[in-house]
Formats: structure tokens, C-alpha cells, sequence
């Protein structure tokens, strides 16, 4: 499902930004970059060969947007975990890629899903297609509505007949709750393990990372959130305004959000949500400690900025949310369900040595468990590297 007049809305955007932006791909990347794929050598060549149209306006966006959300994932070489199989078809996974990157990028969530089945031999790895093509996969992780991109993955997994006996999750950034919302509203097929890298659960509040502070792009895009946010059009069509979660205006987030308020129990107690979420073995969420992307970096440990003012934050477990149990996070937890792992590094940066030491474990298992002991009934908090 792609949005009406998506062209009237990249050019709103590209607008006002256009005559300011450098070329696309302008400066090197890392090899392996997670959320985005701006490689200056073969920019110009996959927008060329993939689209096979005029790019320019949609890649300066994405370039733009790419730097304010998302950053790279290091995978450094490694010695790889010994690979263990005792004749049981493991688990498969689901991928979910960030904002920016696409499904198959090879030297992003390609690179993921090649590594996976590389240390659990005989898996099922599905990394998820928002669209029909890559480019409409990567358009859409800006552009469409992301309830529309939620019912559409549940379709994709309830007549996946390789799922229909379950299945693990691993999201990647904004991935990571969209994942949480699949496992909320279609439990069927089941999911056993939700693992969040870097998602922000809570949604952001800032642009910490902005690139061109001197000019007024910085600006313009600052004040699309922080003004407009919250109106019908950008709710609709600006799929980061969907997690945008302003503290100062708490009853306007509430009654506009049309995802992040919804999904997390804001308006009111859906009941199957709470009981779907609760049927997860593990909800692993991983904190990248100097991340200099998402603003809480509480939000990827589902805390938050404290209502009504925009500096003192509080953990999951001094929310209302949690208080109340308004989504069942306090009962998972008090039962060893949720898992807080937390790594060195910037958003979506992380060593392959890492990867397969801390989360490899929960995708292993053929029953989807891990083998990890956990040490206190109010959540596993995983050591730093």
C-alpha cells in the first residue's frame, strides 16, 4: 500500500531543503550501516539500476533523514560461536529493518540475515518487505502510515506457512516496536522472542544529532515535529511523527499519536494488547550507551522524559505505565521475561563478537529460549560488551 500523491509529499519535504543539501552519498560510510545504505560509490548506480528514474529528490531526503535517526552497525570480524545442531529445525526469525534501510541491503540487514544462518544452520530467516521492491520498501519507512505497514506484515507472517508454528523477532530501531505492535495485535502465528535493537518504545522527543546546525534544515525539520507533529496530514504521512512523544503537550500526544499512543496503552487498556504482549517468552531490549541518535536513549529501555517537562527522565519501572501495569510489562517482568541488554556504543553499532554472544543465545534454542540464567525476578540486566 503505498500513500496518495507520494510525490507531493517527498517535494513537500525536499522543498525548502533542496537548494541546501550536498549530493547524495557525498561523503564515504562505513561498510556496514543499519537504518541507511549511502555508499558514495554505488549510490548514483543503484538508484539508476533499481529505479531506473530520477532519484535525486527522494535520495537527498532519505540522506537527510537517515543522519538524524539512524547510524551505523559495526560488525567487526570475530571467531564465529560453534554452530550446534541436534536434528530439530530451529526457530525461524523475522527481521525488521530501521528507518532508511531496506530488506535486503547486503551490507546491512543482507549482512544480518547471511550471518544468522551462517552460526544456526538449517534456520528460516525472513527480513521483512515493506512494498513491492527495495525502493518501495525503503520509501516506506518514511512515508506510509505505519498502522497500514503493521497489518500489512501480519498478512505477510499469518500465510508464511513456515511461521505458522512461530517464530522469533529481531527489530532494528523503528523496527523494534514495530515488532511489538505485530506481537500485540496478531498473535497468530506466535511470536516467542522479541528482540529490540536500539527501538524506542517510548518514541523520541529531539534531534540531537542534526546535521547542518549552521544552515536551516536543522530547523525546518525540528519544527515539523515539534509544531505539526501532531496534525492529521503529518500523523498520516510522516512515519516518524507517529513515534514523536512530546512530554510538554502529554494530552495532545495522547489524543493525536495515531501508533505510539495506541500500541502503548495511552488512551486506554486494550486487554488483548496486554495479553498478546504477555505471551512472549523474552522482550530483550538493547540500549546502545552513547548513542548520539535517539533522544531518550531511555526509550530503548521503554523509559522516558517525566511528563510535563523535557530534561529529568525515569526507567520503565517508575512509569505510570509500568505502575499501573497498563500493557503487562510489571507482571513479564516480575516473571523474568524482560531482558535489558546494553552495549558500548553508538545507535545500531555493535561487534559481530557481540551479536552472536548476546543475542544469538535467544534465537538458538529450538524452543525459542535462551540459556542464559537470569538473576533477579525484576528483569536481567545483561553485563556492558
Amino acid at each position: 500500500m503505498v500513500p496518495e500523491n507520494r510525490s507531493r509529499i517527498i517535494f513537500k519535504i525536499v522543498k525548502a531543503t533542496s537548494q541546501t543539501l550536498p549530493p547524495p552519498c557525498s561523503k564515504p560510510r562505513p561498510s556496514f550501516i543499519i537504518g541507511c545504505w549511502l555508499s558514495s560509490k554505488s549510490c548514483d548506480e543503484q538508484a539508476n539500476k533499481q529505479a531506473g528514474r530520477n532519484m535525486n529528490g527522494f535520495m537527498m531526503t532519505a540522506a537527510l533523514l537517515c543522519l538524524l535517526f539512524t547510524g551505523p552497525v559495526l560488525l567487526v570480524a570475530a571467531s564465529p560461536v560453534s554452530k550446534r545442531h541436534n536434528g530439530t529445525v530451529p526457530v525461524p526469525v523475522v527481521l525488521w529493518h530501521g528507518m532508511g534501510d531496506n530488506c535486503c541491503n547486503p551490507l546491512s540487514m543482507g549482512e544480518i540475515k547471511k550471518m544468522i544462518e551462517e552460526e544456526i544452520p538449517d534456520i528460516y530467516v525472513l527480513s521483512l518487505m515493506i512494498g513491492k521492491n527495495v525502493i518501495e520498501d525503503t520509501e516506506n519507512g518514511f512515508f506510509m502510515d505505519v498502522n497500514d505497514q503493521v497489518s500489512m506484515v501480519c498478512s505477510q507472517l499469518a500465510q508464511n506457512p513456515k511461521l505458522k508454528e512461530g517464530y522469533n523477532a529481531m527489530g532494528f530501531s523503528q523496527g523494534g516496536q514495530f515488532l511489538r505492535a505485530v506481537a500485540q495485535r496478531c498473535p497468530s502465528p506466535p511470536m516467542k522472542n522479541l528482540i529490540s535493537v536500539g527501538g524506542q518504545h517510548q518514541g523520541v522527543y529531539g534531534l540531537p544529532r542534526c546535521p547542518g546546525e549552521s544552515s536551516h534544515i536543522c530547523d525546518i525539520i525540528r519544527h515539523a515535529l515539534n509544531y505539526e507533529a501532531y496534525t492529521d496530514w503529518v500523523q498520516k504521512h510522516l512515519v516518524q511523527a507517529q513515534y514523536w512523544h512530546d512530554p510538554l503537550n502529554d494530552g495532545l500526544y495522547k489524543m493525536k499519536s495515531l501508533f505510539l499512543a495506541d500500541i502503548n496503552q495511552e488512551r486506554a487498556v486494550n486487554e488483548t494488547y496486554k495479553k498478546n504482549l504477555q505471551l512472549l517468552e523474552n522482550f530483550v531490549m538493547v540500549k546502545f550507551l552513547r548513542d548520539s541518535v535517539v533522544d531518550p536513549v531511555d526509550s530503548e529501555w521503554f523509559g522516558f522524559l517525566k511528563t510535563g517537562q523535557a530534561k529529568e527522565t525515569e526507567r520503565l519501572q517508575e512509569s505510570v505505565l509500568y505502575k499501573e501495569d497498563r500493557l503487562g510489562l510489571a507482571a513479564m517482568d516480575k516473571a523474568g521475561k524482560l531482558v535489558f541488554l546494553a552495549t558500548d556504543g553508538d545507535h545500531l553499532q555493535f561487534t559481530k563478537e557481540w551479536f552472536t554472544a548476546k543475542l544469538l543465545p535467544y534465537l538458538k534454542n529450538p524452543d525459542g529460549s535462551t540459556s542464559q540464567q537470569f538473576t533477579s525476578k525484576k528483569g536481567f540486566f545483561a553485563d556492558v560488551l
